[in-house]
């Protein structure tokens, strides 16, 4: 269970380091490039000029997919390869990622009932499926889900696909990383790259101004919205044509008691998903709006909050209104320019360019959620040879941390068709173990941290020490288990990144939470902020 002990520790950054690759970009991508690159045994940093998936990567619609619509823009190379990720995932992180079945009632004046058919064939077997059942079609007269709809939906389809918590992904991607060697600097910028006969000479600097300077023999630029302004001035490149798309969602009180999600069609011809979120809520989205100039921070606008309203409403038995939205957000997608008129036509795949001079740049444009592991894997095969590695690839069949429940529940965890059935034989685990655990605290941790509960439980002890209760289900061993081993800085970092506890929290406790946190935690970075694992290179 390597997993469960490796974990990242400070350690001070050399006045002037060297690494192998300096990656550039703690979403999804940045954090996946950075962990297949030190699983083959190269010296990366990883840097960040916010929080790890502040921005985009949690900011999707949370959902490992092939993408059924892109089948209408015949996008079957990109179905099939999300199609064969959606089942890596799913075995590789239990604990965040589960599967989800999705309900699609028809409406005849839009799609007929043949090319749904067709198409959900098509998705059901365009890759090797063996965690979810297959489509079905469905009476809604009978069926749950038909009790949340309006009655006119009388017929409908069921599909599969699987719900991600995308913010804990690309955290448990960078533990990974850091686990394997790497080392990972959160609020470090990069604010210069110059490429030189012998590497990459990067200056960081830290929000408190700080600045510290990196030679890097590579460097990957995972910047996301942000990748072509940072080729063009921070890295003194070409400048690249994306086109950035502003993604929006809301969340409303729970709408529905089912565990169905829905995908609704819109006449605009583009969806929305109504999805069960976090017990309590619906969460609802997403919006497709061109971005003109730089991405800078995302916001929803009151047009997409009426949008969302209105085309659930024209589906659900229960109105939704903008008065119930209790949360929101957006994120900015950077998307391959395709020259599509329609923004939520444009491709979301991704494309890799590898400059392979003396000293390579590799530039990472698109991407989605779902095929964040494969476009890891064939970013390290193009860049390793470059740095003289022949390590091969190796994620494909392990585990992200925590995913490996092994030493709780049994063998049969490592080759299971039912991961859900595990996670419960799991929590069963737990409860007897520790029994004196809150339910509610042991039911979230094994969701949040899989079998890496065990760094924040002392297995000696029979009785949890929790410390204070800062806020309702929140307690201080969890906040300094996130501080250091997950680079949480800030009660935003917690309330709604790596926990969803802000959705649960009253804005007294949500204070209560700030105010620990700035009591206990340093305000700003500083040099000793690097995680770093255990013989990490020097």
């Amino acid at each position: 269970m390597n997993d469960v002990r490796a974990r990242p520790e400070s350690a001070a950054l050399p006045d002037h380091a060297t690494c192998d690759v300096l990656v550039v970009g703690g979403g999804i991508n940045g954090a996946g490039i950075a962990r297949d690159l030190a699983g083959r045994g190269l010296r990366v940093l990883l840097c960040e000029q916010d929080d790890l998936a502040q921005h985009t990567s949690s900011a999707s619609t949370k959902l490992v997919h092939g993408g059924l619509r892109y089948l209408e823009y015949r996008e079957f190379a990109l179905v099939r390869k999300a199609l064969a990720e959606r089942e890596v995932l799913l075995r590789s992180a239990p604990h965040i990622m589960w599967p989800l079945r999705f309900v699609m009632p028809h409406v005849p004046a839009m799609r007929p009932a043949w090319l749904i058919r067709a198409g959900l064939f098509l998705y059901d077997h365009l890759a090797r499926r063996e965690l979810l059942p297959a489509s079905q079609g469905v009476d809604l007269r009978r069926h749950p889900a038909g009790a949340a709809l309006q009655p006119q939906y009388v017929r409908g389809f069921v599909y599969s696909d699987g719900w991600v918590d995308d913010a804990r992904l690309v955290s448990l991607c960078a533990v990974d990383a850091a686990a394997r060697g790497a080392r990972v600097l959160t609020r470090w910028r990069c604010a210069d790259a110059r490429r030189e006969a012998q590497g990459w000479q990067a200056t960081l600097q830290a929000a408190d101004g700080t600045v510290q300077q990196v030679q890097a023999r590579a460097l990957v630029n995972a910047a996301g919205p942000w990748a072509a302004a940072f080729l063009a001035q921070q890295a003194h490149g070409t400048r690249k044509a994306l086109r950035l798309v502003k993604g929006s969602h809301i969340v409303v009180p729970r709408l529905f008691s089912h565990d169905h999600a829905y995908l609704l069609q819109n006449e605009d011809r583009r969806i929305i998903f109504a999805i069960p979120y976090e017990e309590d809520f619906t969460l609802i989205g997403t919006t497709d709006v061109e971005i003109e100039g730089p991405p800078g921070p995302a916001r929803i606008e009151p047009a997409e909050v009426q949008y969302l309203c209105a085309q659930a409403s024209r589906y659900l038995a229960q109105p939704v209104q903008p008065a119930q939205v209790v949360w929101t957000y957006s994120g900015v997608r950077p998307l391959l320019d395709d020259e599509a008129a329609d923004a939520s036509a444009v491709t979301r795949d991704y494309l890799l360019e590898l400059d392979g001079a003396a000293a390579p740049l590799l530039n990472v444009w698109g991407g989605k959620i779902t095929t964040f592991r494969k476009l890891a894997q064939e970013a390290a095969d193009r860049l390793a040879p470059a740095l003289g590695c022949r390590a091969g690839a190796w994620t494909a069949g392990a585990f992200l941390p925590g995913g490996d429940l092994s030493a709780f529940i049994g063998a049969q965890a490592l080759h299971s068709r039912d991961t859900q059935a595990d996670m419960r034989a799991f929590d069963a685990a737990l409860a007897r173990r520790w029994p004196d655990l809150p339910a509610a605290v042991r039911r979230r941790w094994a969701r949040l941290y899989g079998a890496r509960i065990a760094l924040l439980l002392d297995d000696g002890a029979a009785v949890p020490q929790l410390g204070a209760e800062v806020a309702a289900g929140l307690y201080e061993v969890e906040l300094e288990y996130l501080h250091r081993h997950e680079w949480a800085r800030s009660a935003e970092d917690v309330l709604w990144r790596r926990t969803k506890l802000g959705l649960h929290h009253t804005a007294a406790e949500r204070e209560a939470v700030r105010q620990w946190c700035e009591r206990h935690w340093r305000p700003l970075p500083a040099a000793s902020d690097v995680a770093r694992a255990e013989g990490a290179w020097n």
